[in-house]
């Protein structure tokens, strides 16, 4: 049975080229328990076997930070299913998934979320089969080139805009 050669080296510097001992793994622990309590090594110390990347501290709690962009994701598939839950207003967005009313906002103007549940209609006025429909009021009045103004104005009032009934449908 061959004993694992390991490396006794300074745990806040670690510098794996410059060991203080190289031997097997069961002498070199009990080396290292002796000088460390006998105070000849005054810092912790620490058994690597050779060949090891070895990383500094402040590199190893930097590979432990959060992912920003992993968090923002969580974040949105909270939204998305608070809002399937039928939490429709950031208020209860905010309450339900326990991230900021700023912070839902931010992230659903920054990716375009597609929160309501209602799109634009628009019906054509002497042949009701011919209906244009839009996600928002910006795509439904480039499909009829209208300004967005008066599409808006025509669905509070059922009024026409190009021939068209507008109107907002929620979604079955």
């Amino acid at each position: 049975m061959t004993e694992t050669q390991v490396l006794v080296i300074n745990a806040d510097l670690p510098d794996i080229d410059h060991p203080l001992a190289i031997g097997p793994e069961p002498e070199m622990f009990k080396l290292a328990q002796h000088n460390y309590k006998s105070g000849e090594w005054p810092f912790p110390v620490r058994l690597v076997k050779p060949g090891t990347k070895v990383r500094s501290d402040e590199a190893y709690l930097a590979s432990m930070l959060p992912d920003p962009q992993a968090e923002e994701r969580e974040q949105i598939r909270d939204i998305r299913r608070a809002y399937h839950d039928g939490c429709h207003t950031i208020r209860e967005l905010a309450a339900q998934t326990g991230i900021t009313s700023k912070r839902i906002t931010h992230l659903v103007h920054k990716y375009s979320l597609r929160l309501r549940n209602e799109y634009w209609r628009a019906v054509k006025y002497n042949d009701p089969d011919e209906i244009i429909t839009g996600q928002t009021v910006y795509i439904l009045g480039d499909k009829l080139d209208a300004p967005a103004d008066s599409i808006k104005q025509a669905s509070q009032s059922n009024g026409l805009v190009r021939g068209y009934y507008i109107s907002r449908v929620p979604r079955a």
